[in-house]
């Protein structure tokens, strides 16, 4: 088996999905302009997707109440420096911003809506 997408319930999905778009890089695989605004991302691999919507009959996360720890959307990043900068100016947050013992650079953010949102820069990448 190998994951298609990760789906998280939202209260603004249009909004949200257009900042991952615009300010991220993820691609519209599907896009729905009636509730419940379901949007399927798909990183630069197009092998993984992120689904966003807004669903009433489940509750929403209130992600700025939550650990980055506790959930974090990890990205491959090949300038952390850059990409936290960027993000920063399009409204994101940095909560932290580390380089680990083998030279891997982590970049923790919180996205405009308080989703973590993780840059990675392995000294080892992890993924093929």
């Amino acid at each position: 088996m190998k994951f298609e997408h990760f789906a998280i319930n939202v209260a603004k999905p249009r909004a949200m999905s257009d900042w991952y778009e615009k300010h991220v890089g993820l691609s519209v695989v599907s896009k729905q302009d009636s509730s419940p605004y379901m949007t399927f991302l798909a990183d630069d691999s197009d092998t993984i997707m992120l689904e966003i919507y807004n669903n009433p009959k489940a509750p929403v996360l209130d992600f700025n109440s939550q650990h980055p720890l506790v959930l974090h959307l990890a990205l491959v990043s090949e300038d952390p420096d850059a990409d936290r900068d960027r993000l920063v100016a399009a409204g994101a947050e940095v909560i932290s911003d580390d380089i680990l013992g083998d030279g891997s650079h982590l970049v923790m953010l919180k996205d405009p809506w308080g989703l973590a949102l993780q840059l990675c820069k392995r000294a080892k990448p992890m993924l093929k």
